[in-house]
């Protein structure tokens, strides 16, 4: 397996305060989770269950907060550390570009177009669905359609070496991953991986769609490989 560790940093843009807030904000809540998981299971689950997104509900019209609180949910530590690591990497640059608060709502609003992705998919689930990761998909979008040759420091676990590649191939593997994982998804059991598969690809198709906007609409900063 390969994971981001760095990628060019842009210089001269805005100080990414929000990206590191929802990073921080992200622990906290985890940190909170873990601590109930270990007094009682089930009132951890209960969390999961009143605070995540649950499309049945949504789509009765009720518990439209979830489509919120959800964003900041995880399931457990490998769930938060896998998000939190694309988060730091790729999200920095956006806001670095589009500004703090402009970053603020695209950000939340890649939460919703993932979870709606989702819904529309798994319309009769009952399971709770928690993590930041549709958000962070809506991030990488918009990161490759904005810095397609920025370099992406990756990380071989096997090997414990890390190499260079364009953000262009590696945010092209990841995403014809989930669009695999995605349809294949549809045949039988479409939760039985545990991963929304279709809330990764509707966030990586609205932060594309967001990163020609911003693309088109804002000067990009000089980069500076600095990881």
């Amino acid at each position: 397996m390969i994971f981001p560790i760095g990628d060019t940093q842009v210089k001269g843009g805005y100080f990414p305060y929000i990206c590191y807030a929802f990073l921080g904000l992200n622990v906290l809540v985890f940190l909170y989770e873990w601590q109930l998981q270990l007094q009682s299971e089930a009132e951890f689950g209960a969390f999961l269950t009143t605070y995540g997104t649950i499309p049945q509900e949504i789509l009765r019209g009720e518990d439209y907060g979830t489509l919120l609180s959800s964003m900041f949910l995880h399931g457990g530590w490998m769930h938060l550390i896998g998000n939190m690591l694309f988060l730091w990497v790729f999200a920095d640059n956006i806001e670095a570009t589009i500004g703090n608060i402009p970053f603020t709502l695209f950000y939340l609003g890649g939460g919703l177009a993932a979870s709606a992705a989702h819904i529309v998919f798994n319309m009769d689930s009952a399971i709770p669905t928690v993590g930041a990761s549709g958000a962070i998909s809506a991030v990488l979008g918009a990161y490759l359609v904005m810095f397609p040759r920025s370099q992406i420091k990756v990380l071989v676990i096997v090997f414990f070496r890390s190499f260079n590649m364009a953000a262009i191939f590696f945010l092209g593997l990841w995403i014809v991953q989930q669009l695999i994982s995605g349809f294949g998804s549809l045949g039988a059991a479409g939760e039985s991986s545990g991963v929304a598969w279709w809330a990764h690809i509707g966030g990586f198709a609205f932060g594309v769609i967001a990163g020609f906007f911003f693309k088109s609409k804002v000067r990009q900063p000089v980069q500076d490989y600095r990881r």
